[in-house]
């Protein structure tokens, strides 16, 4: 195959560094909300839910796209495959988790509900790093040999189809913020023309805006 024919592995990466980003930061951030400030609380749990939904449905398309293939061509890979699904299930399990704790500190604004989903949040954290790192390490080099360009293509659309609307944008620019310059410019040449003009016109800053208003000491 030629570069252009193989699949762009580096998207993933660029996916994955989102997740590391907002999962590292928000157990902080929830520690620090004042006692029975619900609004502050609802704000950090909309914004990790969304960060919790993203994963969830990352995980999903390679579920139901990648790992199949996988088996059925790189067989004497198995193992790592069966690695990486167990790996997903021991991640669903912790969203499973904060799935209920989350609306129990949204509505309480408790200090002691507050440090489950923090504490929560970074068992994720710890379980999901090992799980990027195997996957970027071991599982990329064989998409890059076993898997058409259009076979991975799927696995972007099958996510792009589970975002909101209304919050393409915002997604955008969490996708953005640590992208290098190559990256960043490769992101924004996959989109239409007029999404480029609104990313520029109007995207950016709002997401500037919506990440100051989360991260606010």
């Amino acid at each position: 195959m030629t570069t252009d024919d193989k699949p762009a592995v580096w998207e993933m990466v660029v996916v994955h560094r989102l997740f590391r980003r907002e999962l590292k930061l928000a157990p902080e951030l929830i520690r620090r909300v004042t006692p029975g400030d619900t609004a502050r609380a609802a704000v950090l749990a909309a914004h990790v839910k969304e960060i919790l939904a993203g994963l969830h449905h990352h995980h999903e398309a390679e579920d139901k796209l990648l790992w199949p293939l996988l088996l059925e061509r790189v067989t004497f890979e198995t193992e790592l495959v069966n690695t990486m699904e167990a790996q997903h299930e021991r991640v669903a399990d912790h969203i499973e988790a904060l799935s209920g704790l989350i609306p129990a500190w949204e509505r309480s604004a408790a200090a002691e509900d507050g440090e489950r989903v923090a504490a929560t949040i970074e068992r994720l954290h710890d379980d999901l790093l090992v799980h990027l790192d195997q996957e970027e390490e071991r599982i990329l080099p064989l998409v890059s040999e076993h898997v058409t360009k259009q076979e991975w293509d799927r696995l972007g659309e099958y996510g792009r189809s589970h975002l909101s609307k209304e919050r393409l944008l915002i997604q955008l620019g969490a996708l953005l913020e640590d992208a290098t310059d190559w990256e960043r410019q490769a992101f924004l040449g996959l989109l239409p023309l007029p999404a480029r003009v609104m990313w520029a016109l109007v995207g950016e800053r709002r997401y500037r805006k919506e990440i100051a208003r989360v991260r606010v000491a």
